[in-house]
């Protein structure tokens, strides 16, 4: 018997909304719409063989969520309440990629009456490293420290920040300037982002980290009076850290986003040509020996049927693409809200768009080529 196919809108027509219309058509097993408010940026997508429509207004985005099984938000993260709010009136399932803090606490209150699933924070961090995480914290009878690093980086880096734009400007900013969550001596709290410098190599290649916001998720409020130290922070070349704080600070530009978003976007080229570094580590008990277990990935773009993507348009969209399609394999819940630690890293692993965060190298040349 055939399975049918599911219908699948995709809200905004960008970069990473285009990876998740080329890797969700090819698949066969979702109709996929992808809608957007600027009819150019819907040009690329329709030349995949993907309906579009534009969504101008909130009348037309309604249409654009009518009847679907499930909306895959891809806009910047300030629509993220509204757009999960029409969802959740509408029993659509309703997935995002953002990593604001209060968006994902509405989307959550949203949830407890919901009939269909809300999932927020299906990207890379927040989201694979949340799923990554959980996974190393259950594996201890007692967790001690549970550290989370990532860095979406340029593999060609030039200039003092030694930096490249690859994803939303605003996110990342958002990142730089909120506070982060964490638990410090078994207590759930907040620090300050930019802070907690530290300096350490991986496969020979010298990085910096430093606390930045949102990449936990629900993280915090899974492990509350289960670890004594989680965090997360963001990896960067060495020197980077030091500017950012001229900026945010002694500039401070914290107080001016807008400004700090048009100097960003004039002065930061994009680029293509990036990586993605994925490293946790972990300490407890195990059988009453101390133990430290660690996850590790490294992952770069590559061309999907003609297409190049990046690293982090592959990864964020291949974060999303197997939430979706694990809920649609009955693996998760079916309704109510839906943390990235309920997700089993073997299970994503397994899964056709999560296998690109393999770590065996012959899994990621089949997740490439496929």
């Amino acid at each position: 018997m055939t399975t049918p196919r599911r219908s699948i809108t995709i809200l905004g027509a960008g970069h990473i909304g285009f990876a998740m219309a080329l890797l969700l058509s090819r698949s066969g097993d979702y109709d996929v719409l992808v809608a957007d408010r600027d009819p150019l940026r819907l040009q690329a997508v329709a030349a995949l063989g993907v309906a579009t429509c534009t969504a101008g207004d909130d009348a037309a985005l309604a249409r654009a969520i009518a009847g679907r099984y499930a909306v895959l938000n891809a806009l910047p993260f300030h629509c993220a309440v509204g757009v999960a709010t029409q969802c959740a009136r509408a029993g659509v399932h309703y997935f995002d990629l953002t990593e604001d803090v209060q968006s994902t606490q509405a989307i959550r209150a949203l949830a407890r009456d919901a009939r269909s699933v809300l999932m927020p924070q299906c990207g890379l961090a927040p989201g694979f490293i949340g799923i990554v995480g959980h996974d190393l914290a259950r594996r201890f009878d007692e967790l001690h420290r549970l550290h989370m690093r990532v860095g979406a980086l340029p593999r060609y880096p030039q200039g003092a920040l030694r930096y490249n734009l690859t994803w939303s400007t605003e996110g990342l900013i958002n990142e730089y300037c909120n506070p982060c969550e964490a638990i410090v001596d078994g207590v759930k709290t907040t620090v300050a982002a930019l802070d907690g410098l530290e300096t350490f190599a991986l496969d020979g290649v010298e990085y910096e980290a430093f606390n930045t916001s949102g990449g936990l998720g629900t993280l915090t409020e899974t492990l509350a009076g289960r670890a004594r130290q989680v965090d997360y922070k963001s990896i960067r070349y060495p020197g980077h850290c030091a500017i950012l704080k001229l900026l945010l600070n002694d500039l401070r530009l914290r107080d001016r986003r807008d400004l700090l978003k048009e100097i960003f976007e004039a002065a930061i080229p994009t680029t293509e040509q990036d990586v993605i570094v994925v490293f946790a580590s972990s300490t407890g008990l195990q059988g009453g020996r101390l133990v430290q277990e660690s996850h590790s990935a490294r992952i770069l773009g590559c061309e999907v049927q003609g297409h190049r993507l990046s690293a982090i348009q592959r990864t964020t969209a291949a974060g999303i693409c197997a939430a979706l399609d694990l809920v649609a394999q009955g693996a998760l819940p079916q309704q109510g809200f839906v943390g990235q630690e309920q997700v089993r890293l073997a299970d994503f692993l397994a899964n056709r768009f999560g296998a690109v965060y393999a770590t065996q190298p012959e899994a990621r040349a089949e997740a490439c080529a496929a």
